[in-house]
């Protein structure tokens, strides 16, 4: 099919949409995101040659690049209609520099049109006002790129040979693993301080009761920390026994509540976490559904506008049709007297484009109920309410607070309340919170009864004396880190979901209970960071750096010179660290995280000292899966413990490892249970000439404390045969491993369930387990997705044994961690699988290099790189190869 005009976008979904709008003359086709990047190799970025780039056609890209090259090569006028943001325009580049190398292209006539909404009047609008690609944000980008490259795969190869098992750092990645890190050690210092408080119940004379705080005690004003004690707060409290009260004041007020801006892309996905309990990544994903849009009564049109912005400003057209439906549905009362104009208040925000908002405010939630799915349209409900209620009248509140006393003076309550006068804005929407104040008082909105100065109360009840100990600063939400990111001016707010997937993706960090808590190797990163790299992981400095590089997008420093200045000082500090001896790394570690490792005891001993020899020095210790604690008089004393803080005196059990149990009788050796890093395990000799004594990992159904030689000899003489399968004939075998106990059968292993002893376990009871696992292999999909488009096969979604997976045919492709099952659309699920099989038709010396080019990164899906052996502190050699093959090393700051 030819055409006179090509329009080239992203995304399939979103060219459909856009061909309906426009018509036969003209031919829509999607680039599929991203067609080249940085490649595998050495030079991809080369600070000598006054930072030279090499761009390389992405595998994924090939086909839809063949394609549009020849749609191109017939069309008179080529659009570039790629996002409305720097990744698009940087898109659009890069498929108008492609297409200008290919035979018969070089002037073609390329036009660059965006749109903040896909709906018919905004896409025939931009059309008709189309535009040269800006090279001012194309700048921006490529200094984004090459900054990413050269910190991800200079300091990389650094942590990898510094600190084994430590996985990749980045330009912002960094920075947000700090602050999660540093928030920890804030926790672990914390040290709860013990307070009270009095309250008392009175009845008026009405019957009305009201429920008072003690505020004031012998004419002074208690602070919080006034009284530290059961014994103060008893004292106190018997200062209200067998006493006359009265309404000593009563004070009123009014106050106004204005209403929250409409969303930015970093305020929509804060409230998406505290009110619908979406990540970061899932909120991006429905709303990129949303703004591509859905087929409403035989039209498919975009409901939301572009959803990676920081600006809150609203066109004056959508603020009109906003006011209009709010008089006609709510009444004059609900709207003010003039239009509510919001500026943004983050830093470095770019203002770029219009706050998430409905493109049709008379598009309420309830009519898309049945033509959305349940997550896009709560999540349409929630942009929807934002968006109306930002233009609608303030709230008007009564607030009250009561002070009853005494004749004498010398003692004050105080009751606090508050009423809902008018609602405004509150009838629609009210913002969400992550973690009220500590002591903030629950009865804020309580209806206090009416009284006045002068009346008398009785006080009814005991009175009420509560104990209270200060918390610890919470550890971040998705939502606060994301705000505290913001605030300091840290990465884009488009980039700051793929930030937070990263981090959990290279096992730095781990969400539980919607919080985030480092893990030791994160801790570790981020302590060799602060010690050799202390400046690139400062907050003040990447603020700074974000600063020049939006100013290089607003054409007011040349990107180059951006990328100058920040290479001459880094790679100084590169060639640093890569210096450095192990003992110099583990010394400067342990300097920093001792403190927070080793706090003083309550008992005043030395918290260095090591509780098993009762001579060593206990510090922190490097081995190939990570870090832990040990004592300075290895190999004589095998003390170690997991890295974590032990707070008062060392738990008892720490003394009585490693635990003798006896001797092996038919080897000799001592056998003993000892404690490591992950956990008790039962080791037998000490190894010689160099060679492991023989080890096991203790079940969870054993106790260390009460195990004795003979189960301990057992478990050191697995795997035990259980006999041969009845169909396939092979053995059947059980035994402990990484994962715990197991059951193994030819190539496929069972964890045994935690009733299940691995010593004990039958043949009849393995046969049962292993048949179920064989079932669960050859079960229904999860999801059918439909049919793939080469070949009509169905394609489909299954539970495998390490996460959901895509199958066509004899093709099988994980699903991302970030993917969800029902958020899996056919054309992801068709490039996955088609990436799959293009994979393994690849040698496989190849295959490591792809699998490192789609891995994450932190802003977007790029290729790993190494960089030149020329160039001052690169990555090279066998580190560069390293950075190939396991596309560790991960830009971090991305563009917006």
């Amino acid at each position: 099919m030819s055409a006179p005009n090509l329009v080239i976008v992203e995304s399939p979904a979103k060219g459909k949409t856009i061909e309906k709008y426009l018509g036969g003359d003209y031919r829509v086709l999607a680039s599929f995101g991203h067609v080249r990047d940085l490649p595998a190799r050495d030079g991809s970025v080369r600070p000598d040659e006054d930072f030279a780039m090499d761009w390389e056609l992405g595998d994924r890209a090939k086909r839809p690049i063949s394609e549009i090259t020849k749609a191109a090569r017939e069309a008179q006028h080529i659009y570039l209609a790629t996002d409305p943001d720097r990744e698009g325009e940087a898109i659009s580049w890069h498929v108008q520099e492609v297409l200008r190398a290919q035979r018969g292209l070089a002037r073609a006539d390329f036009k660059r049109v965006t749109f903040n909404e896909i709906t018919k009047s905004a896409v025939t609008a931009a059309m008709a006002n189309p535009r040269d690609v800006n090279p001012e944000l194309v700048e921006a980008y490529l200094a984004r790129r090459a900054l990413d490259y050269l910190v991800g795969f200079s300091i990389s190869p650094v942590l990898w040979r510094k600190l084994p098992g430590s996985r990749s750092a980045g330009r912002v990645q960094s920075v947000a693993l700090r602050l999660i890190c540093e928030r920890e050690f804030e926790i672990e210092a914390f040290r709860p301080r013990e307070y009270w408080s009095i309250a008392a119940t009175f009845r008026t004379a009405d019957g009305g009761e009201l429920t008072a705080r003690l505020t004031h005690l012998d004419g002074k004003k208690l602070d919080k920390f006034a009284l530290p004690n059961a014994e103060a707060a008893l004292a106190a409290a018997s200062r209200l026994e067998g006493r006359t009260f009265r309404i000593a004041d009563v004070e009123r007020k009014q106050v106004r509540r204005n209403p929250s801006p409409p969303f930015t892309t970093s305020t929509l996905q804060q409230e998406a976490s505290r009110k619908l309990g979406l990540s970061a990544t899932q909120t991006m994903r429905l709303a990129q559904r949303l703004y591509e849009g859905v087929d409403i009564g035989g039209e498919t049109v975009g409901l939301i506008t572009y959803m990676r912005t920081d600006g809150t400003q609203l066109a004056g057209e959508a603020i009109g049709a906003m006011r209009s439906l709010i008089a006609d549905s709510l009444g004059n009362a609900y709207l003010p007297d003039s239009p509510r104009i919001y500026k943004s208040t983050a830093k470095n925000a770019q203002e770029a484009h219009e706050a998430i908002r409905p493109t049709d405010p008379r598009r309420e939630p309830r009519e898309l109920k049945g033509r959305l799915g349940a997550e896009e349209h709560r999540l349409y409900d929630l942009i929807w309410k934002r968006a109306i209620a930002c233009q609608m009248a303030s709230a008007i509140l009564d607030q009250v607070a009561v002070d009853v006393g005494v004749p004498e003076g010398d003692v004050v309550l105080r009751a606090t309340g508050s009423i809902v006068r008018f609602d405004g804005y509150l009838k629609v929407y009210e913002e969400g919170r992550d973690d009220p104040a500590e002591g903030e008082d629950a009865d804020g909105q309580r209806r206090l009864p009416q009284v006045q100065p002068g009346d008398g109360v009785e006080r009814t009840g005991e009175v009420d004396r509560q104990q209270h100990f200060t918390q610890p600063p919470p550890r971040y939400t998705e939502a606060s880190l994301v705000r505290r990111l913001e605030e300091l001016g840290i990465g884009r707010p488009s980039t700051y979901a793929q930030i937070l997937q990263v981090l959990q993706d290279r096992d730095y960090v781990r969400l539980e209970k919607k919080r985030f808590h480092p893990e030791d190797r994160g801790r570790l990163v981020t302590a060799f960071l602060k010690s050799f790299f202390s400046r690139y992981v400062e907050y003040d400095f990447t603020a700074q750096l974000e600063t020049q590089l939006d100013d290089v997008s607003g054409g007011r420093r040349q990107w180059k010179q951006v990328l100058r200045e920040f290479w001459e000082a880094f790679s100084a500090a590169v060639d640093g660290a890569s210096g450095l001896s192990m003992t110099q790394v583990i010394d400067a570690l342990d300097e920093e995280v001792g403190p927070h490792f080793f706090p003083p005891r309550s008992d005043g001993e030395n918290p260095r000292g090591c509780p098993a020899c009762q001579g060593g020095r206990l510090g922190l210790k490097l081995s190939r899966s990570g870090a832990f604690i040990g004592c300075s008089n290895y190999p004589d004393c095998r003390f170690t413990r997991p890295l974590e803080v032990v707070s008062g005196e060392m738990p008892a059990e720490a003394t009585v490892f490693p635990r003798p149990l006896g001797t092996d009788p038919e080897t000799g050796e001592p056998v003993s249970v000892r404690k490591g890093p992950y956990g008790h395990y039962v080791q037998a000799g000490e190894g010689e000439n160099g060679s492991k004594p023989r080890r096991v990992s203790l079940p969870r159904r054993d106790d260390p404390m009460a195990i004795m030689l003979d189960r301990a000899l057992a478990l050191l003489a697995l795997p035990r045969e259980l006999g041969p399968d009845p169909d396939s004939g092979q053995m059947i075998t059980a035994g402990i491993g990484r994962y715990g106990p197991y059951l193994k059968l030819g190539n496929a292993f069972k964890s045994l369930p935690p009733d299940e002893d691995v010593l004990t376990v039958g043949m009849n009871r393995a046969c049962e387990l292993l048949a179920d696992r064989k079932g669960a292999r050859g079960s229904e999909p999860l999801r059918e997705l439909g049919t793939h488009p080469k070949d009509g096969s169905a394609v489909a979604v299954y539970k495998g044994r390490f996460g959901p997976y895509v199958r066509h045919g004899k093709v099988m492709a994980s699903l991302p961690k970030s993917q969800e099952v029902d958020s899996l659309t056919l054309e992801t699920a068709v490039a996955l699988v088609d990436a799959k099989a293009a994979k393994g038709k690849g040698s496989s010396r190849k295959a490591p290099a792809k699998k490192a080019a789609a891995a994450g990164k932190e802003e977007k899906p790029k290729k790993s790189a190494k960089s030149t052996k020329s160039s001052k502190g690169a990555a090279s050699g066998k580190a560069g190869k390293k950075a190939s093959d396991t596309g560790a090393a991960q830009g971090g700051g991305g563009s917006s």
